[in-house]
């Protein structure tokens, strides 16, 4: 089956994915649409990182972002089984044992529910203001993932050696309660698809349209396969914004709707791509809507996806 998973609304109001009532929304509402989730066989719960917006940019991606770390442990403790997803945590952004230390602590309290979603951050003020290299975003992530898989590991003192970054002799306690936090690693661009093939165990890409994908997957198995790489691998896409039924409303050309078994059999094309998850997306006008719209996928299209 191809999973499902959801990118929580209130966490982030930038006018790419928004809808109008998240504005006036709040913790509770945030916590009911995961707690939804939850119910209904969802596979993660995700929520984004930005540090601070920069004024240039604060009209279209509002300076609304919850911080992922403290939003997914207060979603853990309202949740019993659904996974947390930072997508993306802009990693390079901070040492990686602070990060380590972070959601490690994070997984610890979940029970082993930690997706670490990781991506190179394109907001070139933010790196300025906490002194990392804009222009060498992608060596720095590269990097830090490599700390990470040393620093979120079983050994209570990690040892890495890198460029940037070295630590050993350090211990960190609580340890992460899965023997292996999966990452996966998030951007289109060549270097970023190149960096979840040979560093991650899984791919998050930026909503690129149905036809761009086949060539990126294909591209993700042959570097994999090039490199000797055998461990589970997870590919992910993002929908096309959906609306289960038949809208009252209007949600937009792009959007897809109608009956769930249409919904399904267009979806369908997502897993004979090699798609392992979906993350959906749906148009809604209140909580209510929304959460409506969680059950009535979850009832009447993931039982089909194939």
């Amino acid at each position: 089956m191809v999973a499902y998973g959801i990118q929580l609304p209130v966490q982030s109001l930038s006018t790419l994915f928004a809808e109008p009532w998240e504005a006036a929304a709040g913790p509770e509402d945030l916590a009911e649409v995961a707690r939804t989730a939850d119910r209904c066989g969802f596979a993660y719960v995700a929520c984004c990182d930005h540090v601070a917006i920069p004024r240039r940019l604060a009209g279209a991606m509002s300076t609304v972002w919850y911080d992922p770390v403290a939003t997914l442990a207060h979603l853990a403790a309202v949740t019993r089984r659904v996974r947390l997803l930072s997508h993306v945590a802009v990693v390079g952004l901070r040492h990686p044992l602070l990060t380590a230390k972070q959601y490690a602590t994070l997984d610890h309290l979940s029970g082993g529910r930690l997706v670490l979603g990781v991506g190179a951050g394109h907001v070139r003020e933010e790196f300025d203001a906490l002194g990392v290299d804009f222009e060498r975003r992608g060596a720095v992530l590269d990097e830090v993932v490599d700390a990470l898989r040393a620093a979120l590991g079983e050994e209570e003192f990690p040892v890495f050696h890198g460029e940037r970054y070295a630590f050993r002799d350090l211990g960190q306690r609580p340890r992460p309660a899965q023997p292996r936090v999966p990452v996966w690693v998030g951007g289109s661009s060549p270097a970023a698809v190149r960096r979840a093939a040979l560093r991650g165990d899984g791919w998050l890409p930026e909503g690129d349209p149905r036809d761009r994908l086949p060539a990126r997957i294909s591209r993700l198995r042959r570097l994999r396969e090039e490199a000797g790489a055998t461990g589970p691998f997870t590919v992910g896409a993002i929908t096309e914004a959906l609306y289960v039924g038949t809208a009252a409303w209007d949600v937009g050309r792009r959007t897809l709707s109608g009956p769930p078994d249409a919904l399904a059999e267009s979806l369908r094309a997502y897993g004979a791509m090699g798609v392992d998850q979906l993350q959906v997306r749906f148009r809604s006008r209140s909580r209510e809507e929304l959460t409506d719209q969680m059950g009535a996928f979850a009832a009447g299209v993931a039982p089909h996806l194939g």
